[in-house]
C-alpha cells in the first residue's frame, strides 16, 4: 500500500513540475508566451535567422529600449520583430482585408525581471476577431510556423 502512495505522490509531483516549467503558455488575452534560454538580443537574432531560413521576409526589427533611451527614459530590453510570408498571409487578406492591420506577424521579445520572454498573438484570435472564413489552411500553417520559429529562437 505504501508503494502506491509513493507512486501517486511521484506522479503528482512530476505533473506539478511539468506544469510549472511549461515552455509555452497561451494566456487568456490571446498571447502565446515562452521563456528563452538566452538574452533578448540573442533571441531576436535567432528569430531573424530562423525566419530567413524558412524563406519568409523580415520587415522590421524594432528595439524599443533604444527608443526609450533616445528620450532619456529607461525600458528593459525589448525588441519586436515583424515578418511574414505572402504565401501564408495573402489568403487571409483576401478573405478579410482588415486583417492587414495585424499582418505581417509580430513577435515581441522582452526582459521580464531577468528572464527573457518571447511572445506573439495566437492566430486563432486574429481569425476570431475578424470572423474570417475560408482561410483555415493559411491559419494552420501560420500557427505552426509561429510555434516552430519561436521555439527555434528560444533554445
Amino acid at each position: 500500500m505504501a508503494i502506491y502512495r509513493k507512486l501517486r505522490f511521484a506522479a503528482a509531483a512530476t505533473t506539478a513540475i511539468l506544469l510549472a516549467t511549461s515552455v509555452s503558455a497561451r494566456a487568456e488575452d490571446g498571447w502565446v508566451i515562452k521563456s528563452s534560454a538566452v538574452s533578448v538580443e540573442k533571441t531576436a537574432d535567432k528569430l531573424v535567422a530562423a525566419v530567413e531560413k524558412a524563406g519568409a521576409k523580415v520587415f522590421a526589427r524594432v528595439d524599443h529600449a533604444a527608443g526609450a533611451k533616445s528620450i532619456d527614459a529607461e525600458l528593459a530590453d525589448m525588441t519586436m520583430v515583424m515578418f511574414g510570408n505572402p504565401k501564408i498571409g495573402t489568403p487571409i487578406l483576401q478573405a478579410e482585408p482588415r486583417a492587414g492591420l495585424d499582418l505581417p506577424n509580430r513577435v515581441l521579445i522582452w526582459d521580464d525581471e531577468g528572464q527573457t520572454k518571447i511572445g506573439y498573438l495566437d492566430p486563432a484570435d486574429l481569425k476570431a476577431r475578424y470572423k474570417i472564413t475560408g482561410a483555415d489552411k493559411a491559419f494552420d500553417v501560420m500557427t505552426g510556423a509561429l510555434g516552430k520559429l519561436t521555439d527555434a529562437a528560444s533554445q
